[in-house]
């Protein structure tokens, strides 16, 4: 397997991981899964070949919709988050469910 493809693989992985923790509440996980896509892209970036081998490409187009939806759900989850808080700063922490768990 090409070098660019087993990083590709290990970014897609790393979507998939962050696409199952944005669905709890759990802070740290989200912001693991968050490191771990940012390694993985870097990782991605760093190999240069992504942008002439054939095979990479064609994963990379595979990839864009989950790319995208991945996109799409954290800006979803992070509007979500701040009106939690826009209520929490409104009424006060006690009438007002904590954004995240402890």
């Amino acid at each position: 397997m090409p070098l660019g493809l087993a990083a590709l693989d290990d970014l897609f992985d790393a979507f998939e991981d962050l696409r199952d923790v944005l669905d709890g509440v759990d802070a740290a996980a989200i912001e693991l899964a968050s490191n771990r896509v940012s390694r993985a892209a870097a990782s991605v970036r760093a190999i240069g070949a992504w942008r002439s081998e054939p095979a990479v490409i064609e994963r990379l187009a595979v990839m864009v919709p989950l790319l995208d939806s991945a996109r799409i759900r954290v800006k979803l989850l992070a509007d979500h988050a701040q009106q939690r808080l826009a209520i929490l700063a409104a009424h006060g922490a006690q009438t007002a469910p904590l954004t995240y768990g402890r």
